[in-house]
C-alpha cells in the first residue's frame, strides 16, 4: 500500500535520479574517450608485437604476458562498451537500462583471461620438459616497450582516478601490468648473461599464476554479481536495523539489496507502519540516509499499515 505522498515522491525521486546519472555520464566520456581510447590501442598494439617476438624468441614469458596485455585490452574494450551501453535511457523492456552490462563485461573478461592464460601455463609446462633457446635481449627489448606503454596509460588515468572507481581501478592494473613486464624484463636478462633457458618457462608460470590469483577474485565479484548478491560494502543486517529504526515503522520485510551494475546499488523493501503513512519528507530523509550511509542509489519503499498479513513477510518467501 502506498500513499499519494509517496507516489509523489516517487516522481520527484526519480527525476532526481536522472539528473544524477545524466550528471555522472556527462562527465565520464572524457576519461574514456581519451585516455581508454589510447589506452586501448597501444596495448592492442603491444599483443600483436610481443605475440610476434614471443613465438620468434621461442619466449613463453612474451607470450605470457601478451596474454596478459590482452585481457587488458580486452578489460578496456569491454568496459568503453558496457559504459556506452550503460549511458543509454531505459526503455520498456529493459527498465534499468543496460547498467548491468558492466557485470556481464567483468565476468567476461575473467573467464576469457583464466582461459588464456591457462594455455600458456600448459606451453610453459612443455618448455620445462623440452626446453628451447630462448633470445633473452629480444625478450628484454619488447618487454621494455611493454612497460613504457602499460606506464603511459598509467599516467593518462592518473588525473582521473580519484573520482572514479572503474578508472582507479584500472589505473591500479596498469601499474601492476608495468610490474609483470618487469619481471619479464629480468627474465631476459638472466637468460642473456647466464643462458639458463629454463629461466623463460619459470617466468612464464609465475606471472601465470600472479594472474590468476588477480582475475579470481574478479571472477567470484562478477558472479555474485550476476546472481544479485548483496554488493560488497553493503552490510544487510546494518541496513535492515536502520530501517527498522524508523519513528513509526514496526516490522520491516522483504528486503532485497542487489547490484544493478558495478557502481550502483538498488533496494525494494517493505515498512510496516501501522500509525499511517508519513509524509513525504520522511521518504527524502530515508533515501538521504540509504545513499550517505550505505551508498544504495536506488531505494523503492512500500509503506503496509499491518491492517492485513503479507505474503512476503516471511523470511523464507521471495
Amino acid at each position: 500500500m502506498r500513499s499519494n505522498e509517496h507516489h509523489r515522491h516517487d516522481e520527484a525521486a526519480h527525476r532526481g535520479h536522472h539528473h544524477d546519472h545524466s550528471h555522472a555520464h556527462g562527465h565520464a566520456p572524457a576519461s574514456f574517450g581519451t585516455a581508454f581510447a589510447i589506452g586501448t590501442l597501444l596495448n592492442v598494439a603491444l599483443v600483436a608485437v610481443q605475440v610476434v617476438y614471443g613465438i620468434l624468441a621461442h619466449s613463453t614469458a612474451l607470450l605470457a604476458d601478451a596474454a596478459h596485455n590482452s585481457g587488458d585490452a580486452l578489460g578496456l574494450l569491454l568496459a568503453w562498451g558496457a559504459h556506452v551501453l550503460a549511458s543509454s535511457y531505459p526503455t520498456e523492456r529493459y527498465t534499468y537500462g543496460f547498467r548491468s552490462t558492466s557485470i556481464l563485461a567483468a565476468l567476461l573478461n575473467s573467464v576469457i583471461l583464466l582461459i588464456a592464460t591457462g594455455a600458456i601455463a600448459w606451453e610453459a609446462i612443455q618448455r620445462l620438459l623440452e626446453p628451447q633457446a630462448v633470445a633473452g635481449f629480444t625478450v628484454v627489448v619488447v618487454a621494455g616497450i611493454g612497460i613504457l606503454i602499460n606506464g603511459l596509460t598509467a599516467w593518462m588515468l592518473t588525473a582521473q582516478r580519484h573520482g572514479d572507481l572503474n578508472v582507479a581501478s584500472a589505473y591500479l592494473h596498469m601499474l601492476a601490468d608495468a610490474a609483470l613486464s618487469g619481471g619479464v624484463v629480468l627474465a631476459g636478462l638472466v637468460i642473456a648473461m647466464t643462458g639458463w633457458q629454463w629461466v623463460d618457462p619459470v617466468a612464464s608460470l609465475a606471472i601465470s599464476g600472479v594472474i590468476v590469483w588477480g582475475t579470481w577474485g574478479l571472477l567470484r565479484r562478477s558472479v555474485d554479481m550476476s546472481l544479485q548478491a548483496v554488493p560488497p560494502g553493503v552490510e544487510p543486517a546494518a541496513v535492515r536495523c536502520y530501517l527498522a529504526s524508523l519513528p513509526g515503522v514496526v516490522e520491516v520485510h522483504d528486503l532485497h539489496i542487489w547490484p544493478i551494475s558495478t557502481i550502483e546499488t538498488a533496494l525494494s523493501c517493505h515498512l510496516v507502519m501501522p500509525q499511517g503513512y508519513p509524509d513525504s519528507g520522511f521518504f527524502l530523509g530515508v533515501e538521504a540516509e540509504l545513499l550517505h550511509r550505505f551508498h544504495i542509489q536506488h531505494p523503492t519503499i512500500q509503506v503496509e499499515l499491518g491492517d492485513q498479513a503479507c505474503k512476503l513477510a516471511p523470511e523464507q518467501v521471495v
